[in-house]
């Protein structure tokens, strides 16, 4: 497996390369994506590196799909890594195996569907690392089955939900920010993101990382994600259910009882946020808060020139993150 030196060495190649027009972050190339079914699920990924390489399992999140790990993935495999990019329920390829299995996307779910994964891939340990969506995805996976975690690098933190009791309502200014939400929780909103789902998706990717200059080709290429016929159903679902106007799956019942309490992550973490996310930068220092949820973490990062889209905007800087917490968390 490469060491650390010689990474950044390939890394600065890459950026050197990009730069100079032979490789373009912006229109990344991945490769044909591979289907793997499990009990409820046929989940599409694509995968880069060594098969024999350890397996990190990269999460997007919404609204984006499998292509935000188009510039962190080439860096994983160079540097001896399996990198296995997964498109989440409701995107992209993802299907589900029945009519008759409910089209929901509650957080217990998406994180069972991680763990599902990479039983049907056979991998015993492995990493994961996500944003959004994928994050919280993540999160779950690793509270859940920490003994089969090897590490996490989580964009915002720790960011598991409580489903089963409400909060207290939030500052206005942090309820303007999550329109799109209440939008969602109408039927009205159904109808919008069902009829102008490029659209709004383009708008969030504007207002959530307001510095990033994404072309419109790739904005396209991750967009067809969104036609995958059941993403209004699991995009409103897990909005609603959150807010809790959607009822869960019974059989995830007991796990969202115990996400409510809030469990502690006992693997090792970096978290990382983009300096000019939309939705707020937190503090540079590890406080008492984030140990208290993240008692193993490693470092906090604050990716400058970034928003929202981390591994999408800036994906040395994740994919550093992913190398530095693996050669750690042997």
């Amino acid at each position: 497996m490469m060491n650390r030196r010689e990474f950044i060495e390939g890394a600065t190649g890459f950026v050197a390369a990009a730069s100079l027009g032979r490789i373009s972050p912006q229109t990344p190339a991945a490769p044909p994506f591979k289907t793997i079914r499990t009990s409820v699920l046929e989940i599409g990924y694509h995968e880069s590196g060594d098969a024999s390489g350890f397996p990190v399992i990269l999460l997007h999140g919404f609204p984006d799909d499998a292509h935000a790990y188009d510039g962190v993935a080439p860096l994983l495999a160079r540097a001896g890594y399996r990198a296995l990019s997964v498109y989440l329920r409701g995107f992209g390829p993802t299907r589900f195996l029945e009519a008759t299995i409910a089209r929901t996307a509650e957080q217990a779910a998406i994180g069972q569907d991680v763990i599902d994964f990479a039983d049907a891939l056979k991998l015993p340990r492995f990493a994961v690392a996500g944003f959004d969506w994928g994050g919280r995805a993540a999160c779950v996976a690793c509270a859940v089955n920490p003994d089969r975690v090897r590490g996490a690098v989580l964009v915002g933190g720790y960011t598991i939900q409580n489903t089963v009791t409400p909060a207290r309502p939030g500052a206005p200014e942090a309820a303007r920010r999550l329109w799109y939400q209440w939008y969602f929780n109408t039927e009205a909103g159904r109808a919008g993101l069902q009829q102008n789902r490029r659209a709004l998706c383009e708008l969030l990717w504007r207002e959530w990382s307001p510095t990033w200059r994404f072309t419109p080709e790739m904005f396209d290429l991750t967009a067809r994600s969104f036609d995958n016929p059941d993403f209004v159903d699991c995009v409103i679902h897990s909005y609603r259910h959150r807010n809790f106007n959607a009822p869960g799956e019974p059989r995830f019942l007991a796990t969202e009882q115990q996400l409510a309490k809030r469990p502690a992550i006992a693997v090792p973490v970096i978290t990382l946020h983009g300096a000019d996310d939309a939705f707020g930068r937190p503090a540079a220092e590890i406080t008492a808060a984030d140990r208290a949820v993240l008692p193993k973490i490693v470092d906090k990062r604050i990716v400058e020139g970034a928003g929202h889209f981390v591994p999408h905007e800036k994906p040395e800087a994740f994919a550093s993150a992913l190398l530095d917490l693996l050669g750690a968390a042997k």
